[in-house]
C-alpha cells in the first residue's frame, strides 16, 4: 500500500531575499558556490525546497543577469539534485517586468513566486513607528502583471506560489481565480507575515487567510524576524508547510545570529516532529504540490 504523505510538513528555505545583507549577518551567500553550498546544507538539514534570489558574486546586490543565475543553479543542482528550486518573480524594486519574468520564461523551474498585489514594502522601527528603509518603496504587482506571470508559467509548467501579504491580495487572487484557464488548479498560497506594508501575523489573521482557500489548496508561511517562528509553529500544528531563511529572519529562536539558513531548517525540522508530522521529501514534495516531473532547465 502506498504512504499516506497527507500529514507531512515540506519545509523552504529562502536564502538571501532581496535586501537582507552580510552585514546584518555573513553567511548571506553570493558567489554560485555560496549558493551550492549552503542549499546543500540546508537539504541535507531537511529542506525539499529552495527559494532563490541569487546574488552578484562582487556586488552582492539582487541579479538579473541569466548567465550568472544559471551559474548559481547550475551549482545548487550539481550539490544537491533532488533540491525543488523556487525562483523568485520579485528581483528588485528596480528590475522592469520582462527582467523580473524572464528567469521563469528562460529556466523553466517546477515552482515560482507570484506576487498578488501592488502594495508598501519597507523597514521600520517598530517602537518609534518610524520607516528606516524603503519608505518611498512601491512594490507593483497589478491586475495586468499578475495576470501576465501567471500565463508565463503556465506556458513553461510552472507551478505558481502565490505570495500573499494582506487580505486585499488574497481577495485578488480569488477574483483572478474565476477566469477558465488562468491556474491550474489547486493552487499553493504562501501567508507572508511581518512585511512592513502588509499584515503581521496573528492567529486571528492566518484563521481569516485559511478559510478563503479555495478547494484543495495547499499553504505555507513566512514571517519576518520573530514572527517567522510564530507562523511557522501555528502552521505546523494546522497541517499547514513552513518556510525558514535568511531572507526573512537573520537570526535563530534563542535570538543569536544563524550560520545559516540551515539552522533555521533543523528547527523546523524539530517543530515538524513536535506537532506529530514527518518531514516531506523531495520527491513527496512534488507530490504534495502537484509539481510536474521535470526539473529546472539550465
Amino acid at each position: 500500500m502506498k504512504d499516506d504523505i497527507s500529514n507531512k510538513m515540506i519545509i523552504t528555505a529562502a536564502l538571501t531575499g532581496a535586501s537582507t545583507t552580510r552585514e546584518q549577518n555573513p553567511a548571506i551567500p553570493h558567489t554560485a558556490e555560496e549558493f551550492g553550498e549552503e542549499a546543500k546544507k540546508c537539504y541535507e538539514a531537511g529542506a525539499s525546497i529552495v527559494h532563490l534570489h541569487v546574488r552578484n558574486p562582487t556586488t552582492g546586490l539582487p541579479e538579473i543577469d541569466l548567465e550568472i543565475i544559471r551559474a548559481a543553479l547550475a551549482n545548487i543542482k550539481s550539490k544537491a539534485p533532488d533540491l525543488i528550486i523556487n525562483l523568485s518573480t520579485a528581483i528588485n524594486t528596480l528590475a522592469t517586468q520582462e527582467q523580473r519574468i524572464a528567469p521563469v520564461k528562460n529556466f523553466k523551474p517546477p515552482l515560482a513566486s507570484l506576487n498578488s498585489n501592488s502594495m508598501n514594502f519597507s523597514i521600520g522601527d517598530y517602537k518609534t513607528g518610524r520607516v528606516i528603509k524603503g519608505g518611498d518603496n512601491i512594490f507593483a504587482n497589478d491586475f495586468k502583471l499578475v495576470q501576465a506571470f501567471a500565463k508565463e508559467m503556465k506556458n513553461v509548467g510552472t507551478k505558481p506560489e502565490i505570495e500573499i501579504y494582506d487580505m486585499g491580495g488574497m481577495y485578488n487572487i480569488l477574483f483572478l481565480n474565476k477566469q477558465d484557464g488562468l491556474f491550474k488548479q489547486p493552487l499553493h498560497f504562501q501567508f507572508v507575515f511581518g512585511v512592513l506594508g502588509g499584515i503581521p501575523f496573528t492567529m486571528q489573521n492566518l484563521a481569516l487567510l485559511t478559510a478563503l482557500l479555495p478547494p484543495g489548496s495547499t499553504w505555507s508561511v513566512c514571517g519576518v524576524a520573530k514572527q517567522q517562528f510564530q507562523a511557522g509553529i501555528c502552521a505546523a500544528a494546522l497541517g499547514g508547510h513552513v518556510r525558514v531563511g535568511l531572507e526573512d529572519n537573520i537570526r535563530l529562536i534563542s535570538g543569536e545570529l544563524a550560520k545559516g539558513s540551515w539552522e533555521q531548517v533543523e528547527w523546523a525540522v524539530r517543530l515538524a516532529r513536535i506537532t506529530g508530522r514527518d518531514v516531506a521529501s523531495p520527491s513527496e514534495t512534488r507530490e504534495l504540490l502537484r509539481l510536474r516531473n521535470k526539473d529546472i532547465s539550465i
